[in-house]
């Protein structure tokens, strides 16, 4: 039961403005701009245009900035907003294979055609603390080295976001040559790691279905559930919810080895179908992380042993959060292969209703706020039960002292 309480709009008015001092913090400091934010905290911007479901780097790093650095606080608020747009078409599928890709890589093969790319990644550093970052304008440690071996004229942020390393040691450009002529002699884009698997018949066919997309956001989940509802609700899922699920199935809950096929990342082009054309126009450039998992699968007596797949997908630069996301898709995927359900992870409705951490951080939260009704009846309730517990007791006491009298005429007859 929900008792509304009124009063108290002074102290809430307080309230807000001792937050806007909290996020605003000492004045004799520079104030954050957007593009600060935008620019150089893209992996937050990333994590709350994906849970957020809504693709606007500006926006975003509003959010951020609103939200004074609380991601869950960022992504209700960029929900909230997205409620208010008007829905005027809908997209084709993207075709990621065509990516300008920033990053690619595979733990499958280490020969792909058009090459591995490293890209931007935490993979290889050593996890210190770099101090010349305390410096106000002063450069990582990585781009004085970069920037001893070119021309001041060729030292900007554009070219020092350019310089990324590859697997050979090469500068990103030199990559790219070789992995265009590579793609070119291959006569198409970028070539996924699977394929090479369905080319020999090892990997487990994907079918597109002919069922409408159904869209989470209009119609609520129903179980079970099919893979479409399935990947819409991951991609707005927790990154953290989805990391400890797919941890999980490593650990042996869900009977889950996987191995990383392909991670990209890159921009990839959006066309529109307007109702109102025959022909689908493009809308812009997207950045996305693409995530395709490798896993085993023993067969069964109507088919042969192959391997499956799980997948991920986000926006901008988001890898940790679409491994979790493939791993936990391929164990939910345990019943359309027969396979034995164990885990948390493989419960589809226990994943999925529980993985939007808006819902989750609403109905937590929730608990902040006053209660006082239903505190005073469980209260009224918990001295009614120590009472009657305790008259319970003293009853029991005189039941015994009574039965252990014995009356002064039965004695005597005794």
């Amino acid at each position: 039961m929900y008792v509304a309480v009124k009063g108290g709009e002074t102290a809430i008015e307080n309230a807000h403005r001792l937050l806007d001092q909290k996020r605003r913090g000492a004045t004799e400091v520079p104030p954050l701009s957007l593009a600060q934010i935008a620019q150089q905290m893209p992996l937050a911007v990333a994590r709350v245009m994906s849970e957020g479901s809504l693709y606007d780097r500006d926006l975003a790093a509003l959010a951020i900035k609103q939200s004074a650095g609380d991601l869950l606080e960022a992504i209700f608020l960029l929900r909230a907003y997205r409620t208010t747009l008007s829905r005027y078409c809908v997209s084709r599928p993207l075709r990621t294979e065509s990516m300008q890709v920033e990053r690619r890589i595979s733990a499958t093969y280490k020969d792909l055609p058009g090459g591995q790319l490293l890209g931007p990644t935490f993979d290889y550093t050593h996890r210190l603390l770099d101090f010349t970052l305390q410096a106000e304008g002063e450069q990582p440690q990585a781009l004085k080295q970069d920037n001893a071996q070119q021309t001041p004229a060729d030292i900007d942020g554009a070219a020092v976001a350019q310089q990324t390393a590859s697997l050979s040691g090469a500068t990103r450009l030199d990559t790219n040559a070789q992995a265009d002529a590579a793609i070119e002699e291959a006569g198409q884009d970028f070539p996924r790691v699977l394929g090479l698997l369905a080319q020999e018949g090892l990997m487990r066919e994907e079918t597109d279905s002919a069922q409408a997309v159904p869209d989470i956001t209009r119609e609520p989940l129903d179980f079970p559930s099919n893979r479409m509802q399935r990947l819409q609700a991951l991609a707005r899922g927790d990154e953290g919810f989805l990391l400890a699920l797919g941890y999980s199935t490593q650990r042996g809950y869900g009977r889950n080895h996987p191995f990383a096929g392909e991670i990209r990342i890159g921009f990839t082009e959006v066309w529109l179908e307007p109702e109102e054309l025959d022909f689908a126009v493009p809308a812009g450039d997207i950045e996305v992380t693409e995530c395709e998992m490798v896993n085993q699968f023993v067969g069964s007596k109507d088919q042969p042993a192959q391997f499956t797949r799980g997948y991920g997908l986000a926006f901008g630069y988001n890898e940790r959060k679409v491994m979790g996301m493939a791993l936990v898709d391929r164990a939910l995927r345990a019943a359309e292969y027969d396979e034995e359900i164990t885990s948390p992870a493989q419960q589809e409705e226990f994943v999925l209703m529980h993985c939007d951490n808006v819902e989750a951080a609403g109905f937590v939260s929730h608990l902040k706020l006053p209660h006082y009704v239903d505190f005073q009846a469980e209260l009224e309730l918990i001295r009614k039960m120590r009472k009657r517990d305790a008259q319970a007791g003293l009853d029991q006491e005189q039941q015994e002292t009574d039965a252990g009298q014995v009356p002064p005429q039965k004695e005597k007859r005794a």
